[in-house]
């Protein structure tokens, strides 16, 4: 795994959002989004803290599909 710096939850977002992804709900302290992909939705959950953990942001870009380089830039 790469050297993944400390990121914020509202810097993920709008990363996510310029991509295409949709925030549909809100629980507690995690925002749900999704994407739809032909005929397939997919979806993330992405906690609201300052930073995200490190282990989660992994998770995020592995099922998102953006480059590291790009959701952190």
């Amino acid at each position: 795994m790469k050297h993944l710096p400390s990121v914020g939850y509202d810097r993920i977002v709008a990363k996510l959002r310029m991509d295409g992804w949709i925030i549909v709900g809100r629980k507690g302290n995690q925002l749900r989004l999704h994407k739809r992909k032909n005929t397939e939705i997919f979806k993330i959950t992405v906690p609201t803290h300052r930073p995200v953990k490190k282990t989660t942001l992994d998770h995020i870009i592995r099922i998102s599909n953006i480059s590291f380089e790009n959701l952190v830039e």
